[in-house]
């Protein structure tokens, strides 16, 4: 018995409840970042299992959910980056990574 669309597809939606659960219960922005991260790693996993599991298999779709995966890295990264920045600009101004207590309207 060997793996299937299925198994794929089962992790994909259980690592992306728990990114969802991760981003949306946490307080800790940080712990909401590694939440969304979760979740585009969920995504990366049922766009390969897709791409490897296709049936008809043309020379240029062969490879388009390893090349959609590797734009998805891409935009994590910068976007971990970048929201990492912003953390500890905040964490600068304000001494708190709480989600609920930041405000920014607020001098």
């Amino acid at each position: 018995m060997g793996l299937s669309l299925n198994h794929f597809l089962v992790l994909g939606a259980l690592l992306f409840c728990i990114g969802l659960y991760g981003a949306i219960a946490k307080h800790n922005a940080i712990a909401v970042l590694m939440g969304i991260e979760i979740m585009l790693n969920a995504v990366n996993i049922t766009m390969v299992g897709f791409a490897f599991f296709n049936t008809v298999k043309p020379w240029s779709t062969y490879l388009t959910g390893q090349i959609f995966a590797i734009f998805i890295i891409t935009v994590a990264a910068s976007e971990a980056a970048v929201a990492l920045a912003m953390i500890i600009s905040i964490y600068r101004k304000r001494n708190t990574v709480d989600v609920g207590e930041i405000n920014l309207m607020k001098w």
